[in-house]
């Protein structure tokens, strides 16, 4: 079976008759693709297309002789954005609405989160009640890493007062059981929005904001590496990241309009 296939046309609701009209196929072809059976060319593209994923993700190439063993290259790759603007709200909403375990985010500032959707703090803190497990990650505004990360982008200390403004809209979470704020003084590579074994990946490029940077939407699969890299590293910055409290000093009293 083709379970990846399969996913991607429930949560497009795209019906295997409408993809089998978007290739000029019979419909009992396409059940024969949901049975494992790899099209033509043109009918990969074509499908790919229709369902906004990448070919290599529906139809993985045959495993490579080196590396570890099933390990695909690209395989856990759903899509990509030009940049972070590009993701839809309704992408980010739904991925954490739909999240049953885990939530992680690693970012600097990470201010479109909570501006772009108002409510996320509440949001959160009702799926960390539904028993998954929220961990959000900043940047620590009085370190390095930050004044560094600032002097990149040419924007100085602005960065440092984004991070203060942007942890304001999480005052209550540390106190909601299941819930975590900490604070990291790393050079950090990407930024990471983890949803159970879907991830949003947001690389950072030198002396430009994230914002302006491509984002990676990888989903967790046997036959790649890339989601497990990632997922590895929030671990080492978590790890060495400390807790946050809202009374500390310097952390704005409200929010950023």
């Amino acid at each position: 079976m083709n379970e990846r296939l399969q996913s991607v046309l429930a949560q497009r609701g795209v019906a295997p008759e409408t993809l089998a009209e978007a290739c000029e196929v019979d419909p009992k072809t396409v059940g024969r693709w949901l049975g494992g059976r790899v099209p033509h060319a043109r009918h990969r593209f074509r499908a790919a297309q229709l369902l906004r994923v990448e070919e290599i993700f529906l139809w993985p190439p045959p495993q490579p002789g080196t590396g570890r063993p099933g390990a695909v290259p690209g395989a856990e790759l759903v899509g990509t954005y030009q940049d972070r603007a590009s993701v839809p709200r309704e992408t980010w909403l739904s991925l954490l609405q739909e999240a049953q375990h885990r939530i992680d985010v690693l970012v600097f500032s990470g201010t479109f989160f909570a501006q772009s959707n108002p409510y996320v703090a509440r949001m959160l803190a009702t799926r960390a009640d539904d028993g998954v497990e929220v961990r959000l990650c900043f940047g620590n505004p009085t370190r390095s890493a930050v004044a560094r990360r600032g002097e990149e982008e040419g924007i100085g200390d602005t960065l440092a007062a984004k991070i203060r403004a942007s942890l304001t809209y999480y005052r209550t979470l540390p106190e909601i059981p299941g819930c975590a704020v900490r604070l990291h003084d790393t050079t950090l590579y990407a930024s990471l929005f983890r949803y159970d074994d879907t991830m949003l990946v947001n690389p950072h490029i030198w002396g430009q904001p994230a914002s302006a940077n491509p984002v990676l939407h990888l989903q967790r699969s046997d036959a790649g590496t890339w989601f497990d890299s990632y997922a590895q590293s929030f671990e080492a910055v978590w790890a060495t990241a400390r807790p946050w409290t809202p009374n500390e000093e310097g952390t704005a009293a409200h929010g950023q309009d």
